[in-house]
């Protein structure tokens, strides 16, 4: 196995590895030993060549402190070996065994209300506390020795999922960390308060030692400065966790390649040094479950979105966990996939960058948290269909690997994404206004249904391979990224500037300069000289907002008076009238910016809306407003076409979905149908489906889940 060093963190970055990873999570200590050899011939069957291991058996590895014991897991390397058949271990911090949580209770997280975390799940260590970094060095250090010298360990996963369970704590440790923190970040109390805002509210502090962990409500709102830096520190504390690991691993033998595989993507930093100590990402992707979670279209949709944002963060990556089936906890469950969907699910991370693939998992648990989450074999040893779906899936890959590997999916419209504290400070003051992931996710949603080549991508990359670029609702925008985006400007590219970009700096005050701020007003050529919140049609008001802040639970919206909720402000754009949503904005324009909408009710009646300012080759469009999903149509039309952005196919018929990944030499096209029922695919460009060796141009009949995956001639 190779793994060269890894490129810069890009979202244009391929893989680091010679090998297409295709596997599943094993865990022989659930199951007897006399199965282990059939389990690997089966595989070998399959076309596995690797698997993942010993993520929560530190236990096993060392059952009581200083004991170590690796003869279980050695056994079990040995037999996959045997047949050909290499392991990923795993670091096993994510379950820490009871004798340590016996002998050192101060690891255990504690929760807002002071409630300290029980043995008896997982994630239940504060990865914060000093002393549980100590015992996580000592189990890494004691794997990395063991291991060093065995060539069936190709690789290792950090821990597991990392902050996916919970990432905050309020133990008495993390607020003497977060203080050591604060004064290595600001060295005198004097910057802190000015950062924080010390003169609002009396919140000044004579010492770093006065300093509490921000809760949500205290009983009012607390600094949204304090709030920031605890979630930055929170990242840090998390990407220091896992350095002293990584140090370890390395040290121990550098010819090993090095990933975490993340879930919910809290309070991690990947452009900092949590992504730079990697040598690529792993992204456990379950669609179903997602869609369960945040609605976004159907879970084809969804998995399209949860991939394009997770490849902004590191470029290609792998995914050590694959939905493979129906999944659940206790609290909740999934749908099952249908026949041939369980591929297609995996097709579609290929497509949109996974250089491995790997089903969770190999077999399905008969006891604890997750009994019925379904494997690739059946609870009573038997091969179904789940195993003949990987089994084609494997084979189909390794026989066009080749051509998959070295390559990066293809984007025209960039949609800037994977900046930490953007993400952060929206939610620092949200004022009841979408995310900027919100508002992204509707420009998205119209590009994966109209077949049009999107996705998520940080200032600091190469923007050049773009057409369009769209800044949703950055209230944090850093000078260092106005160069790279002006020269993508003046090279032809389209900017799309929103509302309230620019607004705020790294501290959260709000800039002094009239919005977006000196430098993106002197790039689009607006100053915002208003703007307003708009009620939602239903909304809630006032308190029920704030009820909801300190509780946390939903409350239904409650009927608003007819004055208000007739209270609408429209907009004309491309010969069109459109409802804002959510806020508006006034806008001076500077005399050679154009005005392409215009207000057209209430008192706004006449004012600027959308503009437009022709620089070098490209132009810089500012949206007043935030998005709908008849706005994002209407931009995607009006702005989009202009910036010669084009459907990949143009009469993609719905429920299908395409993409491409490229390098300098080849291109290929996956189409993938992601309903029921066949489906003919008309105008497939010429070329060569590498998944049958039969040429394409004109119409294509893909079989209900089926998918294509085209050498373009």
């Amino acid at each position: 196995m190779h793994c060269k060093k890894p490129a810069p963190l890009s979202v244009w970055r391929p893989l680091n590895l010679d090998r297409f990873l295709l596997g599943a999570p094993h865990y022989p200590e659930h199951v007897d030993e006399s199965c282990w050899r059939r389990d690997a011939e089966r595989m070998l069957a399959a076309g596995v060549n690797t698997v993942r291991m010993g993520e929560f058996a530190w236990h096993i590895f060392e059952p009581y402190e200083g004991k170590f014991d690796f003869d279980l897991f050695d056994r079990a390397i040995e037999v996959l070996g045997a047949v050909g058949i290499d392991t990923i271990m795993c670091t096993p911090t994510a379950t820490p065994p009871r004798w340590l949580t016996v002998n050192y209770p101060e690891v255990l997280r504690v929760d807002v209300n002071g409630h300290r975390a029980s043995h008896g799940s997982r994630q239940h260590a504060d990865t914060t506390s000093p002393v549980f970094r100590a015992h996580s060095r000592r189990i890494t250090r004691a794997m990395a020795e063991h291991y060093n010298n065995n060539p069936r360990v190709i690789g290792w996963q950090t821990d597991n999922e990392l902050n996916t369970t919970v990432s905050e704590s309020f133990a008495p440790s993390t607020r003497l960390e977060f203080q050591k923190f604060l004064q290595h970040k600001y060295g005198a109390i004097g910057a802190l308060n000015f950062a924080w805002g010390g003169h609002f509210w009396a919140t000044a502090y004579d010492d770093f030692s006065q300093i509490d962990l921000p809760r949500p409500l205290m009983p009012s709102y607390p600094s949204p400065g304090q709030v920031q830096d605890y979630h930055r520190f929170l990242a840090a504390a998390t990407a220091a966790f896992q350095h002293d690991q990584v140090e370890i691993l390395r040290a121990a033998n550098p010819d090993w390649f090095v990933f975490h595989n993340l879930g919910q993507l809290a309070d991690i930093d990947f452009r900092g040094q949590f992504g730079q100590d990697l040598d690529f990402i792993g992204f456990d992707i379950y669609p179903m479950l997602y869609d369960e979670m945040r609605r976004t279209g159907g879970h084809a949709a969804t998995q399209a979105l949860h991939l394009d944002i997770c490849r902004a963060y590191s470029g290609n990556y792998i995914v050590p966990e694959q939905a493979s089936g129906f999944g659940s906890q206790p609290g909740f469950s999934t749908m099952t996939p249908e026949p041939g969907e369980m591929r297609r699910m995996a097709m579609t991370s290929v497509a949109r960058g996974a250089d491995g693939i790997m089903f969770f998992r190999w077999r399905p648990a008969h006891f604890g948290a997750e009994i019925y989450w379904m494997g690739v074999i059946d609870h009573d040893d038997v091969p179904r269909r789940r195993y003949d779906e990987a089994s084609r899936f494997f084979h189909d890959i390794a026989a066009i690997k080749n051509q998959i590997l070295g390559t990066v999916v293809r984007m025209d419209i960039g949609i800037a994404g994977a900046d930490f504290d953007n993400q952060e400070a929206h939610k620092t003051y949200a004022m009841g206004l979408p995310s900027p992931l919100d508002d992204a996710t509707l420009l998205h949603r119209y590009c994966y249904r109209n077949g049009i080549a999107c996705g998520f991508i940080h200032p600091e990359d190469d923007l050049s391979r773009l057409k369009a670029l769209y800044v949703p609702h950055w209230v944090m925008w850093k000078q260092e990224w106005n160069a790279a985006v002006e020269a993508f400007v003046r090279s032809g590219g389209t900017l799309i500037l929103s509302a309230l970009t620019g607004t705020r700096d790294e501290n959260n005050h709000i800039v002094r300069e009239q919005a977006p701020g000196r430098d993106l007003s002197a790039l689009s050529g607006v100053k915002v000289a208003e703007f307003g919140r708009l009620v939602p049609q239903g909304g809630a008001g006032l308190f029920p907002l704030f009820r909801q802040a300190a509780t946390g639970a939903h409350v239904p919206p409650s009927p608003l008076p007819a004055s208000s909720a007739e209270r609408k402000y429209h907009f004309t754009f491309g010969n069109r009238q459109f409802e804002a949503a959510h806020l508006y904005e006034l806008l001076e324009v500077a005399p050679d910016t154009e005005v392409l909408g215009a207000w057209s009710s209430r008192f706004c009646a006449g004012q600027p809306a959308i503009t437009s300012r022709q620089l070098g080759k490209g132009r810089v469009v500012y949206v007043g407003t935030y998005l709908t999903h008849e706005l994002a149509e209407a931009i995607a039309e009006g702005v989009l076409t202009r910036a010669g952005v084009a459907p990949l196919l143009p009469e993609l018929p719905d429920g299908v979905e395409v993409s491409i990944r490229e390098a300098e030499d080849r291109q290929l096209m996956f189409v993938q149908n992601t309903t029921e029922v066949p489906v003919a695919v008309p105008g497939v460009p010429q070329g060569l489906d590498l998944l049958t060796g039969r040429p394409t141009a004109g119409p294509m009949q893909l079989e209900a889940y089926g998918s294509a995956v085209i050498l373009l001639s």
